[in-house]
């Protein structure tokens, strides 16, 4: 496996991803379908969104890049789709599987990316924002960590035990 991006900016941004393609993994390990849906009486984001929405995260990221990809979940996700209640998501293992086929991909095109292509300029004309890939990367990554933290509280309040980092 390659260790040395082409962009020097990215090194830490790949050691990120790396470690967080297993603990999504770990994160959800064990963790039945069923309770993956609960809220426990909140308006918290269930397992079964987090998980499905990290995985949209890496779909789009890798579209970004230029790849022509979707999740199987992706209509449930797409356009940052929040919460819907009375849905059924995925299982758990779908989101593992889709987490499996696009996690390579994406890290190759990170390692792979240029800072002129990490400098290009991604608009959002209905929010009115633009801003560069290499932004969207870096909060893409931060909120990766940010939604496995979620889960990893879920796991507690769901009375699974704590996720292994190994």
């Amino acid at each position: 496996m390659e260790t040395q991006p082409k962009s020097n900016r990215m090194f830490a941004i790949v050691v990120l991803y790396d470690m967080q393609s297993t603990y999504f993994n770990n994160v959800l390990d064990g963790i039945a379908d069923a309770d993956a849906h609960k809220r426990l009486d909140t308006k918290a984001n269930h397992i079964a969104w987090l998980a499905g929405s990290m995985l949209e995260g890496r779909f789009e990221l890798a579209n970004w890049f230029g790849l022509d990809q979707k999740a199987q979940s992706h209509e449930l996700f797409k356009h940052n789709k929040g919460i819907q209640d009375d849905v059924q998501y995925p299982s758990l293992e779908s989101y593992k599987k889709d987490w499996a086929q696009i996690s390579p991909i994406l890290r190759e095109k990170l390692m792979q990316a240029s800072d002129a292509e990490l400098g290009k300029i991604l608009d959002f004309p209905e929010m009115n924002m633009s801003f560069p890939l290499y932004d969207m990367v870096t909060f893409n990554t931060y909120r990766e960590a940010n939604c496995i933290g979620q889960i990893a509280l879920w796991r507690r309040l769901l009375n699974y035990p704590a996720m292994k980092y190994m």
